[in-house]
């Protein structure tokens, strides 16, 4: 069976709103011949751009704003899928949506987060399973870079040099951010970092700080009364100044800790997409840099 027949049959398993109006993407310019890397959320999209400088067309499957872990792929998706020369994707159980691509498509496929250390998740559905948000970390998102420049050297080999190098300046620029991760956490020695979801556990490892979240990943329970009393406990008992919640979640719950304690809630932090163009976080090491800015001075007040 053609691919491009496999993808459209796979629309039975999507859900109505998916498969009804579904908008074909505009086909690329018949003089752009680069080879198409396919990502599934803008932050790795991101991130391979910038490696790849401009020598492969990277595409993101999931748009600015969009809650990536359950994420509903459209027929539309699928069809652009089969244009893909790579696929790229986070691993670590973020995308259980994405083995609808895997099986229609031929492209390479890599994982950008292997050779990752992983930190667990501690609680509810997917407790003892590998927390995906490993790209939070400055140290972590280093493997990632490494990872992108062997796939875009494997598929083309003819600008490895420039992979390489663009790697290397982005390592060096990720090196520079974990040390001012490390510089604040050490002004705020002893502090414990509240979030909405628990997206934060590589970074508070990365700084050694204290970690609490309402609900450990958003495709768990998320908000139960049961957690928001855990978090108000928890951060009375710490004597946490701020908390905070993620952009593409609903802050409610984070705001009845807020009122339930005193403290501030500071944010929204950004986790699993970028802002667009003119907002705070247009690019990954601009997420980074905002985040470690607005965690920093909201723990250090």
């Amino acid at each position: 069976m053609p691919k491009f027949l496999a993808g459209l049959l796979l629309c039975g398993g999507l859900t109505l709103a998916g498969c009804a109006g579904a908008p074909v993407p505009e086909p690329a310019a018949a003089s752009d011949d680069r080879p198409v890397v396919l990502t599934t959320f803008t932050v790795l999209a991101d991130l391979v751009d910038e490696v790849g400088g401009g020598h492969v067309r990277v595409e993101s499957v999931t748009k600015v704003g969009a809650e990536i872990h359950g994420y509903e792929p459209t027929p539309s998706d699928l069809i652009r899928a089969q244009d893909a020369d790579l696929i790229l994707d986070n691993g670590l159980g973020l995308e259980r949506w994405f083995e609808r691509f895997l099986l229609s498509v031929d492209a390479p496929h890599v994982v950008l987060s292997d050779g990752v250390d992983p930190v667990d998740i501690r609680s509810g559905d997917y407790r003892g399973l590998a927390n995906p948000h490993a790209w939070m970390s400055p140290l972590a998102a280093q493997a990632y870079v490494d990872n992108t420049v062997r796939a875009l050297s494997d598929l083309s080999p003819q600008h490895a040099a420039a992979f390489e190098a663009n790697g290397a300046a982005l390592k060096a620029e990720l090196q520079a951010l974990l040390e001012t991760l490390r510089a604040g956490a050490r002004s705020t020695e002893g502090a414990a970092l509240v979030t909405c979801e628990g997206a934060f556990s590589y970074l508070a490892r990365d700084a050694g700080l204290q970690e609490a979240f309402i609900w450990p990943v958003n495709a768990d329970a998320e908000g139960t009364p049961r957690q928001i009393r855990a978090v108000i406990d928890f951060v009375s008992r710490h004597e946490v100044p701020a908390v905070f919640c993620e952009s593409t979640v609903n802050p409610s719950a984070q705001e009845q800790v807020a009122a339930a304690t005193g403290v501030r809630l500071e944010g929204p932090l950004y986790v699993d997409s970028l802002s667009g163009p003119d907002g705070p976080v247009p690019t990954f090491l601009d997420l980074l840099r905002y985040d470690i800015s607005l965690i920093t001075e909201g723990l250090s007040r």
